[in-house]
């Protein structure tokens, strides 16, 4: 890990001093404590909805959706739940008390933490989901002795429609993570979780929901090779002003524009702040035109990034609806390129990609809103770690003009996972393990 001499100022989502003179090393997702565990309990945790395996078994509601009639089962699950859970923990166990399980909504849902040998002895983070789905289904059978014969619909609660479909469809045991091969590349699997998951983990706090998005896809660049050599810096810088508000450049763009600003009055904002900060300099004229030069095209594209956060969360902030978040990507760096003459956010590939999230989000093709989206999808890969912590933004902003919203697709990964700081305040959490 390079030792970085520059240092950054951490400030929180109110805009006070979290952390003075960070070396650009510690925020990273190798080095910083804070983001290490989140990373790891994100392939150790996963979310088993006790309440609605009970609520399925009785009305024969299984795997992907449809009532199979004669398949009911009424067990009285939430009553025996003391049981249950003792029966996860032993059979989810490698050495003996490893296993933690937290409680929420009086034991309707679960939160499972598995061993860390469980993941260490694995060749993908799945062996946690499918080791609780399967110490669950085996719980609700030995606890109420069901038969051989109505054993698969306990099964198919956990497991959903698995293996009919690829994905656990259906199931009421979920991770944040994605099944592997819904990853469409190397080292995708933490940039697969959903923009509403993320919404709903930071209880609609558009920065803290930035910020968590930001951590996990910066965490996936460095999976997948795109943090190595000297972009190593470029992801660092990018995630520190975009993703943890470094020098409380986010939080100052949107209290300045925040009132009667708009999506060029934040471009103006910053513009003259990375003037200011001398990260770029005017530079030859080209008749009425000023073009701007910069010594260093990584932390310019740091600014860039944290004002397309700061754009998106002034125009879809004061507009409330989330689908503006496309455009607002776009035009921003568009604006910024004829503005400066210099790249915009990831050297054009943001823009690149608003273009087509614009019309798979809510154009001709339809779509069903930013907040089903992923970094892991085709219209919104191509944005290196840049793009989802403003559609995060959006959508937290967003006031239920979405199809698809985060209540409806992700309550319960607020109700669980959203219950741990490091998921719920990472600009804290990360700031305070420094």
């Amino acid at each position: 890990m390079a030792k970085y001499k520059e240092t950054i100022d951490l400030y929180s989502d109110d805009g006070k001093v979290l952390k003075s003179n960070v070396t650009l090393d510690k925020i990273s997702p190798l080095v910083n404590p804070a983001s290490k565990k989140l990373i790891d309990l994100a392939k150790r945790s996963v979310a088993v909805n006790l309440g609605g395996i009970e609520a399925a078994l009785k009305t024969g509601k299984l795997g992907k959706g449809g009532v199979i009639m004669g398949r009911e089962l009424d067990l009285p699950i939430l009553a025996n739940k003391d049981a249950i859970v003792a029966k996860i923990k032993d059979m989810v166990d490698v050495n003996g008390g490893e296993t933690v399980v937290h409680e929420y909504k009086g034991g309707n849902l679960l939160l499972v933490e598995v061993p860390e040998a469980r993941i260490a002895s694995a060749s993908t983070y799945d062996a946690a989901i499918t080791a609780v789905a399967a110490a669950t289904t085996y719980a609700i059978v030995d606890q109420f002795k069901v038969s051989m014969f109505d054993a698969p619909a306990v099964k198919a609660t956990t497991f959903g429609a698995y293996p009919h479909t690829m994905d656990m469809e259906g199931a009421f045991v979920t991770s944040i993570l994605s099944n592997p091969q819904n990853n469409e590349g190397l080292g995708y699997g933490f940039r697969n979780i959903g923009v509403n998951h993320f919404v709903m983990m930071t209880h609609r706090n558009a920065m803290q929901g930035a910020a968590l998005a930001s951590t996990l896809e910066t965490a996936g660049e460095f999976e997948m090779g795109g943090a190595i050599g000297p972009f190593e810096r470029h992801m660092l810088l990018q995630y520190a002003f975009q993703g943890l508000n470094a020098n409380n450049l986010v939080y100052e763009l949107v209290k300045e524009n925040g009132q009667t600003g708009t999506v060029g009055t934040v471009l103006q904002s910053l513009v003259g702040r990375a003037i200011e900060d001398k990260v770029i300099v005017p530079g030859k004229k080209g008749g009425y035109f000023q073009f701007y030069d910069t010594k260093d095209p990584m932390m310019w594209n740091a600014y860039a990034a944290a004002g397309t956060l700061a754009a998106t969360m002034v125009n879809c902030g004061a507009g409330r609806f989330a689908q503006a978040v496309s455009a607002t990507m776009l035009y921003f760096n568009d604006l910024l390129e004829h503005e400066t003459g210099l790249p915009g956010t990831d050297f054009g590939r943001l823009m690149g990609t608003s273009v087509g999230f614009s019309f798979f989000s809510h154009s001709i093709y339809g779509g069903g809103g930013p907040g089903i989206f992923n970094g892991n999808h085709v219209v919104t890969r191509h944005a290196n770690g840049c793009g989802i912590p403003c559609v995060v933004a959006a959508c937290a902003l967003d006031a239920g003009t979405q199809m698809f919203t985060p209540e409806g697709t992700s309550a319960i990964m607020g109700e669980t996972y959203g219950q741990i700081p490091e998921f719920s305040k990472p600009i804290d959490q990360i700031a305070k393990s420094i």
